[in-house]
């Protein structure tokens, strides 16, 4: 019987650390670390379906690629990208969102990056000469 019961606390303990280890090395932890640390990071799957997450200064984007042909090949060719909490873009600067796109198209360099409100009317209104 004690054979029994340490068996079934042996194999408890290693259901728990398989656990923490899986918790620590989730994609999604990394992601939420690096936005309030306010790093760049870029979480991507090779799979076009789904959706990149993207996390700079403190702001979450999401971005959903679109596949194309290029050159004979299929390749994503739009990425359009939104941002989850409008009230994290204090602060932010043209700059800023340039270099997103920098990055981006280090990953994907026949994309087009498409921003979503109000970010794409921030961008072209900059864009636009001043009388």
């Amino acid at each position: 019987m004690i054979w029994l019961l340490r068996l079934v606390l042996l194999s408890f303990l290693l259901f728990m650390f398989y656990r923490l280890v899986k918790y620590f090395f989730t994609p999604q932890r990394k992601l939420e670390s690096a936005r309030k640390h306010k790093k760049f990071l870029l979480l991507d799957y090779d799979e076009v379906i789904k959706n990149l997450h993207l996390t700079y200064n403190g702001c979450l984007f999401t971005g959903e690629k679109y596949l194309g042909s290029v050159q004979n090949k299929t390749e994503v060719v739009s990425i359009s990208l939104r941002l989850e909490n409008i009230t994290a873009l204090k602060g932010m600067s043209m700059e800023d969102f340039y270099y997103i796109e920098k990055k981006i198209l280090e990953k994907y360099p026949a994309a087009s990056i498409n921003w979503q409100s109000p970010i794409g009317e921030f961008l072209n209104q900059q864009k636009k000469p001043h009388k």
